[in-house]
């Protein structure tokens, strides 16, 4: 399963710049994983400042 990103997502981007298959885009005011293309490493997780992402 994909992590996702909650409502908490400040929409600053670190998540999209950590990403090794670029799952991550933004949409409106937050950033969105794409499942499809998602591999579940979790470096997103560990870049994440507010905690927004969760698997």
């Amino acid at each position: 399963m994909s992590h996702t990103i909650t409502d908490d997502c400040t929409n600053c981007g670190a998540c999209e710049d950590s990403c090794p298959v670029n799952a991550i885009s933004e949409q409106g005011s937050k950033r969105v994983i794409d499942a499809d293309t998602c591999i579940d490493c979790g470096a997103c997780v560990d870049t994440c400042p507010v905690n927004a992402i969760h698997a």
